[in-house]
């Protein structure tokens, strides 16, 4: 689960925010009351969701926002004024005064958001079967059409993109596309 951190000029909101996450089921990594600390807290985490207010007592939320590392995004909490003036950015919040209800599904959705993209981003092992089916390949090219390992892959991929298929569906083509060809070979002798 993604890392959660709260950041408000007031200790007490901070905390206040934290309680309602937490008996929710959130873990809240900290409360801050200043973005400095606040980065100091991101920069040990592996990534997650900074909850905070639109000014901080050393930084804007809009400063604090260019200062995040990118694998944090960031839920502002503010009044409705504030946000009429940020409207068009790509930025995730909820308006005061807060409900409970909004603050949580605003979080789960954020979570579950940061959850597909992490499984996304993480390609699936390929198991003893297919690695085989894509190395001979690549040794049927290298062999064939002269290419360095490195060529061959870079080949696979191409063609995989190109024709929409995965790189074990294109190997398997080229190994039988080889194959038949082949075979003719032979039967024309």
């Amino acid at each position: 689960m993604s890392s959660v951190i709260t950041a408000f000029p007031k200790a007490e909101d901070a905390r206040r925010i934290q309680a309602v996450l937490e008996k929710h089921g959130f873990e809240v990594a900290a409360a801050c009351t200043s973005a400095a600390a606040a980065l100091s807290e991101m920069n040990h985490q592996s990534g997650g969701i900074l909850i905070c207010g639109y000014k901080l007592p050393d930084m804007h939320f809009s400063e604090l926002r260019e200062c995040m590392p990118e694998n944090f995004e960031m839920l502002l909490v503010a009044s409705e004024r504030v946000l009429s003036t940020v409207e068009g950015s790509d930025l995730i919040a909820v308006s005061l005064p807060l409900s409970a209800y909004e603050l949580v599904n605003t979080v789960a959705m954020m979570a579950g958001s940061r959850s597909r993209r992490k499984k996304k981003l993480r390609p699936k092992p390929r198991s003893p079967r297919e690695q085989i089916i894509i190395d001979n390949a690549k040794a049927l090219l290298m062999e064939r059409n002269h290419m360095t390992e490195a060529e061959a892959h870079r080949y696979l991929q191409k063609c995989s993109m190109d024709n929409g298929t995965n790189l074990v569906e294109t190997a398997e083509t080229v190994s039988y596309t080889h194959l038949r060809a082949h075979e003719t070979a032979a039967n024309l002798v």
